[in-house]
């Protein structure tokens, strides 16, 4: 069983910029593909980021490209997720996902893809 607890979320300006970062345990971390998802207040859950097993592979949401960057350091059982030129849109609460992957090269932007589920931090991005 792998836990999951993210951290590093905050009240910050639009323009500003943000690092979350999510600490795994109980489990072979360098197994699992990552995933960075969010959910806004009256919205459903959407797919924000994921990283492949090695780092090598990385999808991000249309929404995001160019502004956050996903990353993960397998010696720290840690993925991060960069956020620059925040904006209000982007005001949610993030959390991170893990599905084990026999490819090296998987990376899933489905919800249901993934078996593990952090409790989410909160980021609010102010006008």
């Amino acid at each position: 069983q792998v836990q999951l607890v993210e951290s590093g979320g905050d009240l910050v300006q639009a323009g500003g910029s943000l690092r979350l970062s999510c600490a795994a345990s109980g489990g072979t971390f360098s197994g699992y593909c990552m995933g960075w998802f969010r959910q806004a207040p009256g919205k459903e859950r959407e797919f924000v980021a994921a990283i492949s097993r090695g780092g090598v592979t990385t999808i991000y949401a249309d929404s995001v490209k160019g502004r956050f960057t996903i990353s993960r350091d397998n010696a720290k059982n840690t993925v991060y997720l960069q956020m620059n030129s925040l904006k209000p849109d982007d005001t949610a609460v993030y959390s991170c996902a893990a599905r084990s992957t026999v490819y090296g090269g998987s990376v899933y932007n489905l919800q249901n893809s993934y078996h593990y589920w952090g409790q989410g931090t909160q980021v609010t991005v102010s006008s």
